[in-house]
């Protein structure tokens, strides 16, 4: 998924993409890379500009085309991705700080909306560049460091230093006492500079929010570096699909579809996070540092390792001159040395963290106010009434049973995308305006446990005698369900699976064993998956049942894990008998229904909630238990919180297409992964944090716990390697064989 989120955004990329194909923007880099970092604009600059690029979040009033700065962000990524040369990144950066100033910017923005190209001098170099008052104008006087674009622009966006405050002004690169030097640089295509002040007098200076006009120049560094990460990917994963080694293309090979499939996650989290960035550019301040440095950490943190990679999938032939990948790595380089040390954001990062995490607020497009008024009623009358007896699975609101709950459930909202009366068939809209209103009642949403993923397709499928018996108690949380598909020999191929379902009269005897049933200990009934027709093929020939999990020859044994837990099960079927009346569907329609089931599951939209992994490290350094430095723990907590809001952000992207129409994407696999991988990685960096500590028993130690429990997160839910392998094959369309 690329920046671009709506049609317009699409058509907007779209024609980026065709102006740098029509002028061939690589080949024109090759051409004239010594023309481009001297500061000569490129020959088709007037073209760029006459298409609107450089104002296209400029006012109108201004000649601007008066979009917004997410329409900017598509044409800065599109622009990294085709790796467009000249200073549109620059130019663009200077016209939305100045946009910012309002009517004392207002020819400044009329020029660059006209051509004139811009940089910015930001707070970074103001110990070199100060401001000195003498008379009656205010002067500037010393030297920055590299500045992207300098040796091109016409204007300056300049950050000076007077005492302890710091000022913005507009400098004119004709000005007296202006000196540029062009400085070689790692990217064939854009200049650098260094800006030399010497007395230079300046006007009034602008009013401008000086964090503001920081993340604005970093975010739109984020987002062209996503655009050059998407490039490595896209082109990456095309290399591999036509490259043939040993008789067959190099992307059949599992070891090549895993690398590959990483690339792309870092490419779907970089675009995710580089977008988070811009929205985040109206926030509070704090909430403005999570979403601006989280895009740092994820794009630009990232884009030189995005190249290497792509590097490597492509062998020797992406080391070569010849080869477009130099270009990108080289531009990648570029933007990473730009924004600065990663460690650095991590601690910026860190700090905002400690505050809090980032929020992840969905936009909700309501014209009618009367289901939100519905709901709340009920909401109302449900705050007045409590759940007073534990579940089997746990004790909290959420799965305990009483009053409350049973209101919710008979008024359809505990499994609200269901048909009524189990459901309200609760659209993406519908669900999320539920989930809010939960949560200003302070009241936790229902939840079925592993029934969650089960009960639905039993409700869809069930028959009425089925339904009578099942669909109350489940909802109400009265009976706790379990799914049993996996077993030892089959494991994730569920499709191999053995277990025999013999006909007998009035019924089905099961014979057979499954394993890493979840909480089937607890469970009073179970969705099964059986080998009904042994000579059939794999995908044929299985039933679903509904089984009593209390029933006699069925035998449950708890797993006891390494952390000392024991959520998981084996299940034993000796000579198990189970009625034709508890036949789910058909028999031979098994595995339509697995699917079915799958389907089910799409129907529920999750909630964008932060994941919770930086709660852990927040409270150690909160604690103070951490054993190295505080600066050392703050920068973990950055670099985790980067993470975890990616995901969250690629998750509310999901999200808003949903409530557009879409149906759900290929982003809710990516996510998946990239949850997998960071619960393994944040649970070793509690466990770094603690040092010593980490040594003690999990009892007394809450990380060591954390660690035993891992395996609850990334195999419980399909294995990294198997969602990989998904996101290779059916995302990405690598061959199979």
């Amino acid at each position: 998924m690329p920046v671009a989120l709506t049609a317009d955004q699409a058509a907007l990329a779209e024609t980026v993409a065709g102006f740098a194909d029509r002028y061939a923007a690589r080949e024109y880099t090759r051409k004239h890379t010594d023309r481009l970092k001297e500061g000569n604009l490129p020959e088709f600059w007037p073209e760029l500009v006459a298409l609107g690029l450089t104002g296209v979040h400029l006012p109108e009033a201004v000649g601007g085309q008066g979009g917004t700065l997410d329409d900017l962000a598509v044409v800065l990524a599109e622009s990294g991705r085709a790796l467009l040369p000249g200073p549109l990144l620059s130019t663009a950066v200077a016209g939305a700080v100045l946009a910012d100033a309002g009517d004392n910017a207002g020819e400044a923005l009329r020029r660059i909306a006209e051509g004139a190209p811009g940089a910015v001098i930001g707070p970074e170099h103001r110990v070199g560049c100060t401001a000195e008052t003498g008379g009656d104008a205010t002067r500037l006087t010393g030297e920055t460091g590299v500045i992207l674009g300098a040796a091109s622009a016409e204007l300056f966006v300049v950050a000076a230093l007077a005492g302890a405050e710091t000022r913005w002004y507009l400098v004119e690169r004709t000005a007296a006492g202006v000196e540029v030097e062009a400085k070689d640089g790692a990217d064939l295509g854009r200049d650098l500079g260094v800006v030399r002040f010497r007395e230079v007098a300046v006007a009034a200076p602008l009013e401008l929010d000086t964090g503001r006009a920081e993340a604005l120049t970093t975010a739109f560094l984020a987002v062209e570096a996503a655009g050059v990460i998407r490039w490595c990917s896209d082109t990456a994963t095309e290399y591999v699909k036509s490259r043939v080694q040993f008789g067959r293309p190099i992307g059949a090979f599992q070891a090549v579809q895993h690398r590959t499939a990483r690339l792309l996650i870092t490419s779907e989290l970089a675009a995710a996070a580089a977008w988070d960035a811009v929205r985040g550019l109206d926030d509070e301040p704090g909430q403005r540092t999570h979403a601006v440095a989280g895009a740092v950490l994820t794009t630009l943190g990232n884009a030189v390792h995005a190249a290497v990679e792509c590097l490597g999938l492509h062998g020797a032939i992406g080391f070569t001159w010849e080869h477009d990948l130099h270009l990108y790595w080289r531009r990648a380089m570029a933007l990473a040395g730009l924004a600065g040390p990663v460690e650095s954001w991590e601690l910026r990062l860190g700090d905002a963290a400690l505050q809090g995490p980032r929020t992840f607020a969905v936009p909700l497009p309501e014209t009618d106010s009367s289901f939100r008024e519905w709901v709340s009623e009920i909401l109302d009358r449900a705050a007045q009434l409590d759940n007073p007896n534990p579940s089997k699975v746990g004790d909290h609101d959420a799965v305990n049973t009483g009053a409350r709950r049973t209101l919710l459930a008979d008024s359809g909202l505990v499994s609200p995308p269901m048909a009524k009366p189990f459901g309200i068939e609760a659209g993406p809209l519908e669900q999320l305006i539920l989930q809010d209103e939960y949560d200003r009642h302070g009241i936790a949403q229902p939840s079925m446990g592993i029934g969650q993923w089960v009960v639905p397709i039993v409700l869809h499928r069930g028959t009425p005698e089925q339904l009578a018996r099942l669909a109350g108690p489940a909802l109400r949380g009265e009976e706790i369900w379990c799914q049993l598909f996996s077993e030892p020999e089959a494991g994730s191929d569920v499709a191999s699976l053995s277990l025999r379902a013999t006909r007998v009269d009035g019924g089905w005897r099961l014979q057979g064993q499954k394993i890493w049933t979840t909480l089937a200990h607890r469970a009073d009934w179970g969705l099964l998956l059986a080998r009904t027709d042994p000579e059939a093929g794999r995908h044929q020939g299985l039933t679903m049942f509904l089984v009593d999990m209390h029933a006699q020859g069925v035998e449950v044994r708890p797993i006891v894990q390494a952390s000392g837990d024991a959520e998981f099960n084996e299940v034993f079927f000796d000579d198990a008998f189970v009625p034709d009346e508890m036949v789910l569907g058909e028999p031979g329609q098994g595995w339509a229904l697995t699917l079915e089931t799958l389907a089910q599951e799409r129907l529920f939209i999750g909630g964008v909630r932060d994941p919770g992994h930086n709660e852990r490290i927040r409270g150690i350094i909160e604690r103070g238990e951490y054993a190295g430095t505080r600066d050392d723990a703050v920068r973990t907590l950055g670099r985790i919180s980067a993470r975890g809001a990616a995901i969250s952000a690629m998750n509310l992207r999901e999200t808003i297409r949903r409530l557009d129409g879409h149906a759900i994407g290929p982003a809710t696999s990516v996510a998946k992964a990239a949850a997998s991988m960071l619960h393994t990685d944040a649970a070793a960096a509690a466990l770094n944090l603690i040092g010593p500590a980490a040594a003690l028993g999990e009892a007394v130690s809450e990380p060591v716990h954390h660690e035993l429990d891992i395996p609850t997160w990334v195999i419980g839910g399909g294995t990294l390697e198997i969602q990989l392998n998904t996101i290779a094959t059916l995302v990405m369309g690598l061959p199979r064989k």
